[in-house]
């Protein structure tokens, strides 16, 4: 239980370090945004590079906060359907749904994993301006997978608790 406690603590600090980068890439995405639209009306002179780097980085920044976005549960759900279930369905449907979750992100951590090994292996660049290796691109879809599937895991096993104590805590007011 301590392992997993020590686990639980070191992977909120690496989401937590996760969602700093993803800001301070925001705020080089609003400079770089900025540099671009100065440079266009300004000085007669695009950067054609900006609008480039900007999608780049903005594919790691949903990729680096979604598990966050997950462990404060600010993802989009069906609060309506889930109002209306009292806690012990709403617990089950969060069980079956991030059990879900937990095997699609798998499979977008598998599929990532291997598209990125195989981008670096074979020394694949963008056809683009910048020509930059796309495996530093597709790296940001593996590691949001991983995390977005510890983070269901850790989502699934808090609702298998909570689960589990709420009959306990039903029949100890009676």
């Amino acid at each position: 239980m301590k392992l997993a406690k020590k686990f639980n603590t070191i992977f909120d600090r690496v989401l937590d370090f996760m969602v700093i980068v993803a800001a301070i890439l925001a705020v080089i995405t609003t400079l770089v945004v900025a540099a671009g639209i100065f440079s266009r009306y300004f000085l007669n002179r695009p950067l054609v590079w900006t609008s480039e780097i900007s999608g780049y980085i903005l594919l790691y920044i949903c990729f680096l906060v979604a598990a966050w976005v997950l462990k404060e549960e600010g993802h989009v759900k069906m609060d309506l359907v889930l109002s209306k279930l009292n806690p012990r369905a709403q617990s089950m449907m969060n069980i079956v749904t991030s059990a879900i979750n937990t095997i699609v992100c798998l499979i977008l951590t598998w599929y990532g994993a291997k598209v990125t090994w195989d981008l670096f292996r074979t020394h694949y660049f963008t056809p683009t301006i910048l020509e930059l290796p796309k495996f530093i691109f597709t790296i940001a879809i593996f590691i949001g997978g991983f995390t977005l599937s510890i983070q269901f895991l850790r989502r699934t096993y808090g609702n298998l608790t909570r689960l589990r104590e709420s009959p306990a805590k039903e029949q100890g007011s009676g």
